[in-house]
C-alpha cells in the first residue's frame, strides 16, 4: 500500500543512530544519507526515511500519529525496544507486551524517537 514513509528530524545523525539501532534489531541495513542530507532505509516492502523539514521549521511529531514496524516475533519487538532506549528513544504507552482487541492478539512495543515521533514494533500473534 505504501511506497515510503518519511518523518521529520531536527538532528539527522541523532535520529540515524536511533533508527540504525531499532531497524538493525529487525535485520535492516544502516540508513544511507543522500546528497540533501536525508537518510533512507530500503527494504523489499518499501522505504523509510528521515529528513529535516523542507520548510525550515523545526521537526515535530504528529499528534495521534504512529508508524508501525512489523516484527517477526515478540523477541524481535523486545530487541527493537531495547535498542531504541539505548539510542536516544523514550518509552511511551504501556510496556512492551500482548494486547487484545478487535484486530486480534498483538504484541506491541512503543517508543518516541529523538524528534518525538511515535513508533511501534508490532507482531501479530497466531
Amino acid at each position: 500500500m505504501f511506497s515510503h514513509i518519511m518523518v521529520g528530524a531536527n538532528d539527522i545523525q541523532e535520529s540515524k543512530a536511533f533508527y540504525d539501532a531499532v531497524l538493525g534489531a529487525m535485520g535492516c541495513e544502516p540508513g544511507k544519507i543522500d546528497e540533501k542530507g536525508r537518510c533512507f532505509y530500503f527494504t523489499k516492502s518499501g522505504v523509510f526515511a528521515i529528513s529535516k523539514p523542507i520548510d525550515g521549521e523545526p521537526a515535530c511529531h504528529g499528534n495521534g500519529s504512529t508508524i508501525g514496524f512489523a516484527a517477526e516475533n515478540p523477541e524481535t519487538a523486545d530487541a527493537w525496544h531495547a535498542a531504541g532506549l539505548a539510542n536516544g528513544g523514550t518509552s511511551c504507552e504501556e510496556p512492551p507486551g500482548v494486547r487484545e482487541g478487535a484486530l486480534g492478539k498483538l504484541y506491541l512495543a512503543y517508543l518516541r524517537d529523538p524528534a518525538g515521533n511515535k513508533v511501534c514494533a508490532l507482531h501479530r500473534m497466531g
